[in-house]
């Protein structure tokens, strides 16, 4: 699996076995004139009219600009699919009857405002702990969870996903833009998400007892609050057996949450196998894993990336090439193949939607941006009837 082995005790062949998974989606609520965002995430939701039954749940975010959609349990990737259209489209439908676009995008592209924080005791405490790092802009991701049989098995997984973190990113980056003006980098999201405290890559543990030591150290230290799931790109879910991965922008498109879903899954298998033939990953050294991530955030796809492994600049597509080459008997084994295949051909073909995103800024600027990711987030999409959207049905839903 990684390129640094060391023995551990086997893992049950049955652990491997039905990997299911899930994905969270947070989006920007944007003005269609202005760009700005709106915080009208409480409306929005009160429009959809609460959640489906087999559906997605919709809920409220941090922000009163964002929304969120939160799929069920899935098992494979065309269930996963279904998931994540069916909330695009209700979000997009609720979002349009309030005169505003649902985008998929990091970061807004403009601001000059603080945003507002949701109304909730927990946000309220988060604002009041880290202040200007939440105040400045919304950050939006992508969140992956993958079912693990328990938390030490958990934590083995972890410290083998971790170098692969900012392939991921990169291959997923999706916010260039910060008030107005290009920032240089293809997620600023990810830079301001890291000026939080202890928000960056997970660190290589021992054991579950040595994850949970260091989120109670952190707690103690008042950089979050005891019981919280912790701030990495990476982690344990706080509430389900899962493994988290939080290292994604906002995935522009559908296929580019499937493709990011699909492969965080394969690496999860790919894990497990590892660990049933008694192999786990071996530490790293932390100062090059962060500058890979932040590499990756930097750079994008098309630009250098950071070996882990060798400490050194190579191509970030090199790094694709291997987590392809990685991956493929666990994409072979979960049926995903077919899939991932072509939209990670895809993908490295065309750019991340940062590139794509500075392409239409030199022909039309921000408003050609704007139009770009809309029409990106709605891609597959089926269109919605405005009349299903228009009238309130129930309360919204907010964190």
């Amino acid at each position: 699996m990684s390129r640094q082995t060391r023995s551990t005790p086997a893992v049950s062949a049955a652990t491997a076995q039905g990997l299911t998974l899930g994905v969270e989606e947070e989006f920007l609520l944007l003005d269609p004139t202005s760009m700005h965002p709106l915080p009208i995430g409480r409306q929005v939701l009160a429009r959809t009219g609460g959640d489906a039954a087999d559906g997605p749940r919709l809920t409220g975010e941090l922000w009163q600009t964002q929304v969120e959609s939160i799929t069920g349990v899935c098992t494979d990737l065309r269930g996963l699919r279904a998931h994540l259209t069916a909330g695009r489209a209700r979000l997009a439908a609720a979002a349009r009857a309030e005169g505003a676009h649902l985008v998929s995008v990091g970061q807004p592209l403009v601001r000059d405002t603080a945003p507002m924080i949701a109304d909730s005791a927990h946000y309220a405490g988060m604002r009041a702990l880290y202040h200007a790092n939440l105040t400045e802009d919304e950050m939006c991701g992508t969140h992956v969870h993958v079912g693990v049989p328990d938390r030490e098995t958990g934590v083995a997984v972890l410290n083998f996903l971790t170098p692969w973190l900012p392939t991921l990113l990169a291959l997923t980056t999706n916010s260039p833009y910060r008030r107005g003006f290009d920032t240089g980098f293809h997620s600023w999201r990810m830079v301001a998400y890291t000026a939080l405290p202890a928000a960056g890559m997970p660190p290589w543990f021992a054991s579950a007892a040595d994850y949970d030591a260091d989120a109670a150290r952190l707690a103690e230290c008042g950089v979050w609050k005891s019981g919280h799931g912790g701030l990495r790109v990476a982690r344990l879910s706080a509430h389900l057996p899962t493994v988290e991965v939080r290292v994604a922008d906002a995935c522009a498109t559908i296929d580019d949450a499937v493709l990011y879903a699909g492969l965080v899954r394969a690496l999860v298998r790919t894990a497990l196998t590892e660990l049933r033939a008694g192999r786990t990953a071996q530490p790293l050294d932390p100062q090059v894993t962060e500058a890979a991530l932040w590499s990756a955030a930097r750079f994008g796809l098309h630009g250098p990336g950071i070996d882990p492994w060798q400490a050194r600049q190579v191509p970030a597509v090199q790094l694709v090439d291997d987590l392809t080459r990685l991956v493929r008997d666990a994409l072979t084994e979960l049926g995903d193949t077919e899939v991932i295949h072509p939209l990670l051909k895809r993908a490295v073909r065309d750019g991340t939607s940062a590139s794509q995103q500075r392409a239409a800024a030199r022909t039309g600027g921000l408003p050609a941006v704007l139009n770009l990711l809309t029409t990106q987030t709605l891609a597959g999409v089926p269109a919605v009837p405005e009349q299903a959207s228009t009238a309130l049905q129930g309360q919204p839903q907010v964190l």
